[in-house]
């Protein structure tokens, strides 16, 4: 029997048995390392993207731990949209089937909250939600979680680049002490490392993905001749790798703006980020860049200290690095999460004193790469994937996250993988959308109310 056979883990035969039933036959990477750990009792952190089987990993290990005798919720399972809701409780009753009388519900904001009263009063074992409903439902008392032994986190980073903190904390606050956690994850940025800190003991990491490594990165250097100038050979790059999200370093403040400047005038979604840039400002450009709702970041080395952007295709040194060790670190932004990413240096014949100090830093020889044709910029500029609403409502008008999505994704609305990250502030709160999902959104807003108010909405452009 093979290690990752189902049959070589220590669950119940009726599981076994509709699990070969189903056709699962074989465990993928992410169950072979994380079940027996689940089954075990354990806390457990999984890094693994979508498709990976996570489903069926923390579903079995729920479904092993539960008494159907007890009418009880047991398990609460949260995630990030209703569609991922409705997708996990639809695999859990799969992997149920053998299983009599186990009861699934849903709870998710967009949809009428009387009947999920009602569907609560007649009980239920596993809970699968949104944060915003569920947290909403413990607040009005009509959810319980005495008897909970199980708590998932799904796509947690997701459910924070939502804005969900807040409401995780909070539903948390509702649980027993004495319960197990898993937290599936497709990333590992630090804010999961934090929330992971606080609601787990002494959790098993469990990594699929290959995780960042010298590989991940690959570096070019373009020699800048008298003849050809930075500006045309960042277009040329931008064109040539036409990457969702670039960072692209200066060493001035007022290069930083003249730089971002001219793309913005060549037809390219870039901003700056520099030290002159009021708070509300900055706030925003970090929110578009994180969101992808702006492609380009164009930032000095100060300005940039502290950003917790994710994934970066691309990061682009307009000029060498006054040190070697922030060149290193520059170059370090990308490439993160298992995916590859590009690092891009720009110098002229001034400079070559600082590429061979570098060559000896990075103990490698650095050869200039040619330049990429000069017919790619006769080709048109590319469009970020999304676009940023602002909503003239924030923390001090309780706007949460789970009502801009319930308002999107309610009747008529838009698909919730349409919208990407929300982030709330003191008066106001950014949500990006899909750019064609944008019009949709703005009326569905618009026309809609936010806790019983309506709030101004527009779309920002630029």
């Amino acid at each position: 029997m093979s290690q990752t056979d189902f049959s070589s883990l220590k669950l119940h035969p009726a599981l076994l048995k509709n699990l070969s039933t189903l056709g699962y036959l074989a465990m993928t990477p992410i169950q072979a390392q994380s079940l027996p750990h689940i089954l075990d009792g354990k806390d457990v952190i999984a890094q693994g993207k979508t498709g990976s089987g996570k489903t069926a990993a923390f579903g079995l290990g729920l479904l092993e731990k539960l008494d159907v005798k007890r009418f009880r919720v047991q398990s609460l399972v949260l995630c990030p949209t209703r569609e991922l809701a409705d997708q996990v409780a639809k695999e859990v009753r799969k992997l149920a089937r053998s299983i009599h009388n186990i009861k699934v519900l849903t709870l998710c904001g967009g949809m009428p909250f009387g009947p999920q009263i009602g569907s609560l009063e007649h009980g239920a074992h596993i809970i699968v939600g949104t944060p915003g409903r569920v947290e909403e439902h413990l607040r009005k008392g009509t959810l319980r979680l005495d008897s909970l032994n199980m708590l998932v986190l799904d796509e947690a980073d997701r459910m924070l680049d939502m804005g969900f903190q807040p409401a995780l904390d909070a539903i948390i606050k509702y649980t027993p002490q004495q319960r197990q956690t898993l937290l599936f994850s497709a990333t590992y940025p630090s804010q999961i490392e934090s929330i992971a800190q606080r609601i787990m003991i002494h959790p098993v990491v469990v990594q699929v993905a290959a995780t960042h490594d010298s590989t991940s990165i690959q570096q070019y250097f373009y020699r800048v001749d008298a003849n050809t100038q930075r500006m045309t050979i960042l277009q040329l790059l931008l064109l040539k790798y036409r990457p969702e999200s670039a960072l692209v370093f200066c060493n001035t403040k007022r290069e930083t703006q003249e730089v971002a400047d001219e793309l913005h005038d060549l037809g390219f979604s870039a901003l700056a980020l520099h030290g002159d840039l009021e708070q509300k400002a900055r706030d925003q450009t970090l929110v578009r860049f994180a969101n992808k709702s702006a492609s380009i970041l164009v930032a000095t080395d100060v300005a940039s200290r502290g950003l917790d952007i994710d994934a970066l295709d691309a990061v682009i040194n307009y000029h060498l690095s006054r040190e070697l060790e922030v060149h290193v670190h520059r170059i370090g932004r990308t490439g993160r999460a298992g995916s590859k990413g590009i690092a891009c240096t720009l110098y002229n014949d001034k400079e070559r004193y600082k590429v061979e100090a570098l060559e000896e830093y990075l103990d490698q020889r650095i050869v200039a790469s040619p330049l990429p044709p000069f017919s790619l910029l006769e080709q048109p500029t590319y469009k970020p994937p999304m676009v940023t609403l602002q909503i003239d409502g924030g923390k001090k008008q309780k706007v949460r996250p789970g009502d801009i999505l319930g308002a999107l994704t309610g009747k008529n609305g838009i698909a919730g993988k349409q919208v990407g990250k929300i982030h709330i502030f003191d008066n106001w709160a950014y949500v990006a959308v899909s750019g064609d999902a944008a019009q949709t959104a703005l009326i569905k807003l618009g026309e809609g109310k936010l806790k019983g108010r309506s709030f101004r909405v527009r779309r920002i452009r630029g």
